[in-house]
């Protein structure tokens, strides 16, 4: 039995799009309702927030946890506590583990596993095809039944139209959430970075942008034939906009997602070779971060996620051709979001309507919200706080961070679930 009050708080309301002063009142691990007064309420804890923002937790889309098969890049204990470090309250996982989860029982391990081991949320994914081979459908209802919340077969991009004009419509029977990866494997096979003068002044194979805009072509194309619901796991070129936006506009059920790190990186970032900038798709010009950031911001994008890709040291250190793909991005979600909020591109508001309330709508969860009734998921933060971020410090269990020695606004004080303080001191 908990009963809280949190006072003197900077509520980010991302329903009502305010932020203003006011306390919160939490019951039971719900919230109970929201004050812009202090008020006297018998019996509760109280926690004075010192001015501080009090927003809704972070629910992350696309987290890689590395169990089964690499448990020595991350394992739901690591990656939870780093969760609760960076104000993540849900996890949502993907699929592309060794072997892939693909089966009810792969499913039924991992939840046991994130259950016993991770204090926040963790949510599986399941894959679309099995093995992530894009040729034959998982049993996407006993998935589902078995606790999946949506399917995907994560980097992988299913070729065969027939497979997944048939796997969408099988999913739109179960009203079964599908996300894709918009990158056409033809133009990005062997990519290492955006094609362009950066790629060829530094002598790495390159893939256009169009590459992205046209798998969102297609796969709106199946959207269209099917009635699926579809989430495009990252959008990050200004050329695949105008499709999203005519997508959304024609009223097909789709949204669409973004990296932190496609928001606040751009190619020039790989400078000279540099493989913890090494994600996938590649980091795109300056002209597109900034065209994606202004769709974040408009809403045309609804969420922003870590794309959380824990890599090991051995799979970095290699020419940037051969290195791995991917960074961690738990515990620096939030810092490098709110670099767009000290650059004057987005509001907080707006931010956590990406990180918190957008996810929670796609997923069916009463999360990301200040509302009475809603879980008390919530993180405590100081916007404005400064730090050098040190990799080594970094709680998950592999430290390859693009953001290593950076310096960076944005602390978390404290991360609750449920009401249960699961971060911060008491």
């Amino acid at each position: 039995m908990t009963d809280l009050l949190f006072t003197n708080a900077r509520l980010i309301d991302p329903v009502a799009l305010t932020d203003s002063i006011g306390a919160l009142h939490v019951r039971d691990g719900k919230i109970v309702e929201k004050f812009e007064t202090t008020p006297a309420i018998e019996g509760a804890t109280v926690i004075d927030c010192d001015g501080k923002c009090l927003a809704p937790g972070i629910i992350d889309i696309g987290v890689k946890v590395s169990e089964p098969g690499e448990r020595h890049k991350e394992s739901f204990s690591s990656a939870g506590r780093a969760a609760a470090a960076g104000g993540v309250t849900t996890i949502v996982t993907r699929p592309d583990t060794i072997p892939s989860i693909d089966t009810p029982e792969i499913l039924e391990f991992v939840e046991r596993r994130a259950q016993a081991d991770a204090p926040v949320h963790v949510l599986p994914m399941a894959a679309l095809t099995k093995g992530r081979e894009g040729r034959e459908m998982t049993e996407i209802g006993f998935l589902q039944d078995a606790g999946a919340v949506a399917f995907s077969d994560a980097d992988r991009v299913i070729t065969d139209t027939k497979v997944f004009s048939r796997a969408l419509t099988y999913a739109r029977s179960l009203d079964a959430l599908v996300i894709g990866h918009t990158q056409d494997p033809g133009l990005s096979n062997g990519a290492a970075v955006t094609s362009g003068k950066f790629a060829s002044l530094r002598g790495l194979p390159g893939v256009s942008p169009m590459a992205e805009r046209m798998a969102l072509d297609r796969d709106i194309a199946l959207l269209e034939m099917t009635g699926a619901r579809y989430h495009a796991s990252q959008i990050t070129t200004a050329r695949a906009l105008p499709a999203l936006e005519r997508a959304k506009r024609n009223g097909l059920n789709i949204t669409a997602g973004v990296s932190v790190h496609h928001l606040t990186l751009n190619e020039m970032d790989v400078a000279d070779y540099r493989t913890f900038f090494k994600v996938k798709p590649p980091l795109r010009s300056e002209e597109d971060r900034l065209a994606v950031v202004q769709a974040v911001a408009d809403g045309l994008i609804d969420i922003i996620c870590s794309m959380h890709t824990p890599q090991d040291e051995e799979s970095k250190r290699l020419p940037y051709e051969e290195a791995a793909s991917g960074a961690v991005g738990l515990e620096t979600l939030l810092p490098a979001a709110l670099r767009l909020y000290h650059a004057e591109m987005i509001d907080l508001p707006r931010l956590f309507r990406a990180l918190s309330l957008n996810p929670a709508r796609l997923l069916q969860l009463d999360a990301g919200r200040l509302l009475e009734g809603a879980p008390a998921d919530l993180i405590l933060f100081d916007p404005d706080a400064p730090f050098q971020l040190d990799r080594s410090k970094l709680l998950s269990k592999s430290k390859n961070t693009p953001f290593d020695g950076a310096r960076m606004q944005g602390k978390v004080i404290g991360t609750w679930v449920s009401g249960e303080r699961i971060w911060g001191n008491a």
